[in-house]
């Protein structure tokens, strides 16, 4: 990993180069969010062998994967999904921004999405999207950042009681 900020409260925020490295730290993250009820694309329980399965296909050219660390612990983690298409070079996707239950209120959320922000500016990426179930918290978060709401789409995913719950999309121009 290259270690791009060091922020206060001793968060640094890298940028994971190598997952295996660190697929221990990744998969108990990932494990732990959807057990707390997380809306990532998982639902509980979920296997250590399948949030294995999931780190290790997630890098590739087009995603860039940041973590929080406290004390060299991976607490955090966010995605920014670099659009391919030849008309999307100006456009990026974030995707699974992740704090650890224990971790939360202490602006590692923040500290990721501003490191992912400043990534995109640096290569060229200056509108994001993303979407988050509605009612979460970190829905304020983003709206916090100047992410304005695009849309809803109700019934978009399944939440571990079998209820539908709706999406709400965001997007931000950073120029």
């Amino acid at each position: 990993m290259v270690v791009l900020e060091k922020a206060a409260n001793n968060i640094k925020v890298e940028k994971c180069i190598k997952i295996e490295d660190h697929i221990n730290e990744l998969i108990d993250l990932l494990v732990v969010i959807v057990e707390d009820g997380a809306s990532i694309g998982f639902l509980p329980p979920l296997e250590p062998s399948e949030a294995k399965k999931y780190w290790e296909s997630i890098l590739n050219p087009d995603v860039i994967l940041f973590v929080a660390k406290v004390n060299n612990e991976i607490v955090g983690s966010v995605q920014l999904h670099l659009c391919s298409k030849q008309n999307g070079g100006h456009r990026a996707e974030i995707a699974k921004l992740m704090t650890h239950p224990n971790y939360r209120r202490n602006g590692i959320g923040r500290l990721l999405m501003e490191k992912a922000h400043e990534t995109a500016l640096k290569i060229g990426r200056t509108l994001l999207v993303l979407d988050t179930r509605e009612g979460d918290p970190s829905n304020l978060l983003y709206i916090s950042l100047g992410y304005i709401k695009a849309g809803r789409i109700p019934a978009y995913a399944m939440s571990e009681n079998g209820n539908f719950d709706a999406t709400i999309i965001y997007y931000i121009n950073l120029m």
